[in-house]
Order: structure tokens, then C-alpha cells, then sequence
């Protein structure tokens, strides 16, 4: 198994070439799904206006659908009942995709502990970029996309999928 992924990893001029072309589409057009539960998602919605600006990262485009969306954004506070919500929206993303989990409560569950409230979304799905803060200021979110937008950069979608198909057959 790892011989195979070696020889592939090393696929010449023609497969990185296609790597770069690949990520260079996904860094400059990262579609989000805003999913604003609280007061997290007022920043989110100033961040998506023309003060900030999000647009100049290609991220003008908030999707409503969760199957036109990269990148999922959840500001605020989860509820135990909004968990099977959440999970299903994840699931109904095309791959690839990416989850940024905005402010305390998305990321840790915040002020409220309690029995109703989820202690964090990586509890049920993975996260990719956590911005802390009750509520994060929209410049956070903006850091949070670049760096998004640098693992997206890094990432070898050429690889991963021969890897994955690679594993369907075990």
C-alpha cells in the first residue's frame, strides 16, 4: 500500500502541474455557507458586506444550498436538537469541504454550559479553522478564510483522490 503511494506521490510534471491548476480554482472561488445560529452571525454578515470586503478572496458568493458550498461557517451556539441540522448539512456538501467554526460557542460551546448546549461542533463534524472570541470581530473571519485558503493551497487533491479509491477496493 505505501509503495503505491509513493510512486503516485512522485507522478511528474503533468500531475503537479494538475494539482496547482486544481487548487488554484478552489482557493479563489470558496463558496460559504453561512450558518449563523447567534450574535456570531451578525459578524459574519458585516464581514460579507463591502466594509471588509470578502468578496477580494473570491468568497462573494454565500450559498443557501449546501451542495453549491465549499466552506461551511457556523457562528454561534448549537443546540443538542440543531446537532442532527448541522450533521446533515455537512453531509450534503460536496467534497472537497471545509468547516470554519466562528466564535466561543461554535468552538468550545461558550458561556453556556449546559445540558442543551453542544461543547464544540468538532464533537460531530471536523473543523478546520477555529476563530475564538464572543463575538469574533469580522476581521477574524478574514484571517480564518486566508488561512483556509492557504490549506487549500497545500492540499493534493490528485493524491487523496488515488488514495481513496485505492482504499475502496479493501
Amino acid at each position: 500500500m505505501g509503495e503505491d503511494i509513493q510512486a503516485y506521490n512522485g507522478g511528474g510534471w503533468i500531475a503537479t502541474k494538475l494539482e496547482w491548476l486544481i487548487n488554484w480554482g478552489r482557493k479563489r472561488s470558496p463558496w460559504p455557507l453561512p450558518y449563523g445560529t447567534a450574535c456570531c452571525g451578525i459578524e459574519m454578515m458585516c464581514a460579507l458586506a463591502s466594509g471588509y470586503d470578502m468578496a477580494r478572496f473570491g468568497a462573494e458568493r454565500p450559498s443557501f444550498s449546501p451542495r453549491q458550498a465549499d466552506v461551511l461557517i457556523e457562528a454561534g451556539t448549537i443546540t443538542l436538537k440543531m446537532v442532527p441540522i448541522l450533521k446533515r448539512i455537512y453531509e450534503q456538501m460536496a467534497a472537497p469541504k471545509w468547516v470554519i467554526a466562528m466564535g466561543a460557542c461554535a468552538c468550545s460551546g461558550g458561556v453556556f454550559r449546559t445540558y442543551s448546549t453542544l461543547q464544540g461542533i468538532d464533537r460531530v463534524i471536523p473543523v478546520d479553522v477555529y476563530i475564538p472570541g464572543c463575538p469574533p470581530r469580522p476581521e477574524a473571519l478574514l484571517q480564518a478564510l486566508g488561512m483556509l485558503i492557504k490549506k487549500i493551497e497545500k492540499s493534493h487533491p490528485i493524491l487523496h483522490k488515488r488514495y481513496s479509491d485505492f482504499l475502496v477496493g479493501y
